[in-house]
């Protein structure tokens, strides 16, 4: 496991600070809140305690998030990245600031509180290209499903006791990130679940937790009724231009297209906000999903990936889509 040999880096930088702060990306998952989670409880067993934060700017939250939010309301400090001088140590190299489950500066929580910080480390599983963040310590493991993955052998490693709750978070975001094992999954993946479940982790809670609206899983549904294929090996999909979607609507349907027979690709494309047009892609290996995204200005890596457009249409963005597509395929 990647973040294992760099765990002497990881805790040397640790050791030397009084108060860390933890920033996944924009629009949190349970991957992306799992992990956070998992290396906040870490530290705060470690023998030597550390003050921790975690960054949350999001002002809305997908089902699973939202649950566990709520769940966990005043068991874990969080804060808005506007309060982060209000707790930020007053000498500075005191102060550490971890980002989990994206190496992009576009993506994380808050762009301006990485201006905040000398000491960075990124913990992530996806693959590295020229937005990854700079000036920073990069712990990046591309082999690992999920960053709860990364997080979970840290924590063995470190033999730090975490409740089961905890735990069945961290398998959460296994199974979103794997698409129920289906995805991405290597013999590393499942010991990592084995090792959360021997901590009490909850297959049924993962389950609650995974649980979807079933408005929300209708209007996916739609996208499933128009579904073009090229060359009987990509599966391609667009949405109407009259129904705004979350990028998480989007990522579950790319998810779904890998299950059609012959499938190997998928690309899904909807409005995310009223001037801002969403693609989503997956890959079962064969198509890397960011060499075919950067050309879009997005990015990924070999397996999934995403990229947005402004003051466009669907219909350009599908037809940008489909000549790249044409072009890689000659």
């Amino acid at each position: 496991m990647g973040i294992i040999k760099e765990k002497k880096k990881l805790n040397k930088e640790i050791n030397k600070s009084k108060n860390i702060f933890i920033m996944a990306h924009q629009n949190l998952d349970l991957d992306a809140l799992g992990s956070s989670i998992g290396i906040y409880m870490l530290l705060k067993r470690k023998k030597k305690r550390k003050k921790c934060y975690l960054i949350i700017d999001d002002k809305n939250h997908e089902l699973g998030v939202e649950k566990v939010l709520r769940e966990l309301e005043g068991c874990i400090d969080i804060i808005k990245s506007e309060e982060i001088k209000t707790y930020i140590h007053p000498k500075e190299s005191k102060n550490l600031l971890l980002i989990l489950d994206t190496n992009k500066e576009d993506l994380v929580q808050s762009k301006d509180c990485l201006k905040l910080f000398s000491r960075k480390i990124v913990i992530d599983h996806h693959e590295l290209d020229k937005k990854t963040i700079k000036n920073a310590i990069i712990i990046n493991d591309i082999k690992a499903s999920s960053t709860c993955e990364m997080i979970t052998s840290l924590i063995e490693y470190f033999d730090v006791e975490v409740e089961p709750y905890y735990a069945t978070v961290l398998l959460a975001g296994i199974v979103l990130d794997t698409n129920n094992f289906t995805l991405k999954t290597t013999p590393d993946t499942y010991y990592s679940a084995y090792y959360l479940a021997s901590l009490g982790a909850s297959a049924k809670k993962v389950q609650y937790l995974l649980k979807q609206d079933i408005t929300e899983y209708t209007e996916r549904q739609k996208l499933l009724t128009c579904i073009e294929t090229i060359d009987n090996k990509i599966a391609f999909t667009k949405a109407t231009p009259y129904t705004i979607y979350r990028r998480e609507d989007l990522a579950k349907v790319a998810d779904t297209l890998l299950f059609f027979n012959n499938i190997e690709a998928s690309f899904v494309i909807g409005k995310i906000g009223k001037d801002t047009i969403g693609l989503s892609a997956r890959s079962l290996g064969n198509y890397n999903i960011s060499d075919i995204l950067e050309k879009l200005g997005g990015g990924g890596d070999t397996y999934n990936g995403a990229a947005k457009f402004e003051n466009t249409t669907i219909s350009k963005v599908e037809q940008d889509l489909k000549k790249l597509l044409k072009e890689e395929g000659e």
